[in-house]
């Protein structure tokens, strides 16, 4: 792992980033408000992560290790409606795959309901809090709006014995769903709709997947999440935007109660990338609706489909320390990301060969029986990565669209007439090709220069191609997905749009005809490769024994490094 960010100790190393939160944090520690920084990653468990999430997670866990303190996992899971131990399971697995790890510092909000439960009587108590009978549609309509003040609740002035009697037969299950809630009693006039006597507990006559049938009364968000944050000694409360107006709340809430600390809430701003839609709402309805193959469907920004596409965790990482933490909102192009995960394949994925659209290469002069294994690097940016051999043979298999019987002026690759080099193996001439009734070309009918065996000429003559190649006889046959943007428009929805009418329906194509060499028949799930000349491609889970299927996570042209070349630092 990265970092267990569970070191108790404070060391006050320098962050090697900075932004305002690092500055903040780093002030908090030197001015001595902290001793120790503990932040944490709070995910409710009732859906996926997807690549927001990463850049919090990279955030509260980064800043932890950076400073010397800790990170915790804290499942926010309040609403047992929604959530499930196979949503729990997930989101532990995607933080793992991130690298991160939050050691013994695993909590729940499950486990401080009783806790909860004392603080809410302490504000009934205080008059501060009082049991309501108003229905959430009628609780809505007295709240007022931005321009208007709220009308208080006719059950607002409840005595505190009344409240602290209801609030006891509500926890007891005497009432049905939705019959009364607890409001916390703060201002109906606020200009903040969020002080406007805010839900604390609602009733739900459902089991909890931790708690089972203990409670029927169940704290709101609001409530519950400053509050386990104190519990736990939470130093910075690091949150997105949306959160800001709660804020106030959030230290209503720590400044009304005997809690045993005093966290702090900070706000960033949240991840937009162009061609991609994070709203939990609209990927449940591409699931639903079946426009993709479920929720790790490598088209999808969900961590899991990110990562059975084959992005490294170290690009993601990487892409979240290029973007920074920002205060204000704003969209990030998608092929920043690209770019951070092709700079990590660039220098870690082995090269192998790979042929998406065969078409037969014959060479006529070179003995039938005849079978050679080709030293081939593995890796040219890594001389660690050493070499592997790749059956060579009479019959070869070449990408289509490495020839053309016709060629323009600049097309340098194979055509009647000319020789061309065949990576780590001959140099080949085509002299003629063999084509169907229909005039398709279904055979090259090459020769070939012994002398050059290993891709270099004696005589010292040069060739302008080099291709990708595979023995015909001992390729693997392979299905291919190449995977493009989910969405084509930048903005989906933009103008008022219908998002749903910017999907992109070349967002993946299957290819079933294609080819590999030996060596993919066994390359792991999860171990991303590059295809020489084509792109990264990802083994994936879909694979049976002798029927590989690869999913394309990048083409190799990196766009994003274009635009900086040409001065676009914006882009």
């Amino acid at each position: 792992m990265l970092s267990s960010a569970t070191m108790d100790t404070q060391t006050t190393p320098p962050s090697p980033r900075s932004d305002f939160i690092r500055d903040i944090v780093a002030a908090d520690l030197r001015e001595g408000r902290h001793e120790t920084v503990v932040t944490r990653f709070p995910p409710e468990p009732n859906g996926y992560l997807h690549i927001g999430h990463a850049k919090s997670i990279c955030l509260n866990f980064g800043i932890a290790d950076e400073f010397g303190g800790r990170c915790h996992l804290r499942f926010d899971d309040t609403n047992p409606v929604k959530e499930e131990q196979e949503y729990i399971d997930s989101i532990m697995t995607d933080v793992r795959w991130l690298g991160f790890d939050w050691g013994e510092h695993l909590y729940y909000a499950s486990d401080y309901f009783e806790q909860l439960y004392e603080w809410a009587l302490h504000l009934i108590r205080e008059g501060k809090a009082y049991v309501d009978d108003l229905s959430a549609e009628e609780i809505r309509a007295h709240r007022g709006t931005l321009t208007e003040p709220g009308t208080p609740s006719p059950w607002r002035d409840r005595s505190v014995e009344e409240n602290l009697d209801l609030f006891d037969r509500m926890r007891a299950g005497e009432f049905e769903n939705g019959a009364r809630v607890l409001r916390a009693k703060i201002d109906m006039a606020s200009p903040n709709i969020n002080f406007r006597d805010p839900v604390m507990y609602r009733i739900l006559h459902v089991a909890h997947p931790r708690t089972g049938d203990a409670w029927c009364i169940y704290p709101s968000y609001d409530f519950a999440h400053g509050q386990s944050d104190a519990i736990e000694g939470i130093t910075h409360s690091i949150c997105t935007l949306e959160f800001q107006d709660h804020r106030p709340l959030y230290d209503w809430f720590i400044e009304n109660l005997p809690v045993p600390a005093v966290p702090h809430q900070y706000e960033f701003a949240r991840l937009n990338l162009t061609h991609t839609v994070l709203s939990k709402r609209v990927l449940l309805k591409l699931v639903n609706e079946g426009h993709v193959r479920g929720w790790s469907d490598p088209r999808m920004p969900t961590l899991s489909g990110i990562r059975r596409r084959g992005f490294p965790a170290e690009g993601l990482r990487d892409f979240a320390g290029m973007i920074g933490v920002a205060r204000a909102d704003s969209v990030v192009e998608i092929e920043m990301l690209e770019h951070a995960v092709r700079d990590v394949l660039n220098r870690t994925a082995l090269r192998r060969f790979g042929v998406l659209d065969p078409v037969k290469v014959v060479i006529e002069n070179y003995p039938e029986d005849t079978v050679e294994h080709m030293e081939v690097v593995n890796n040219p940016e890594d001389e660690s990565a050493g070499t592997r051999t790749v059956p060579f043979a009479r019959e070869l298999w070449i990408e289509r669209d490495d020839f053309m019987e016709d060629p323009p002026k600049k097309f340098f690759r194979l055509a009647p007439g000319r020789e061309v080099r065949l990576r780590s193996a001959y140099f080949i001439t085509c002299t003629h090709v063999v084509k169907d009734a229909d005039g398709r070309i279904t055979e090259i009918r090459c020769t070939y220069d012994p002398e050059t065996r290993g891709g270099n000429a004696p005589d010292g003559r040069k060739v302008k191609a080099t291709l990708h190649w595979l023995s015909a006889a001992h390729a693997v046959p392979a299905e291919v997905r190449l995977y493009d943007h989910l969405f084509a428009s930048p903005n989906p929805g933009s103008g008022g749009s219908d998002l749903f009418e910017d999907l992109n329906p070349q967002s993946e194509v299957v290819l079933a005809s294609c080819f590999v060499e030996p060596s993919l028949a066994e390359v792991p799930v999860g171990q991303t490769v590059q295809f020489e000349r084509l792109g990264y491609f990802c083994p994936d889970p879909d694979s049976a024994p002798g029927a590989p299927v690869f999913n394309r996570t990048l083409t190799l042209k990196d766009t994003w490094a274009k635009l900086q070349a040409q001065g676009r630092q914006d882009a």
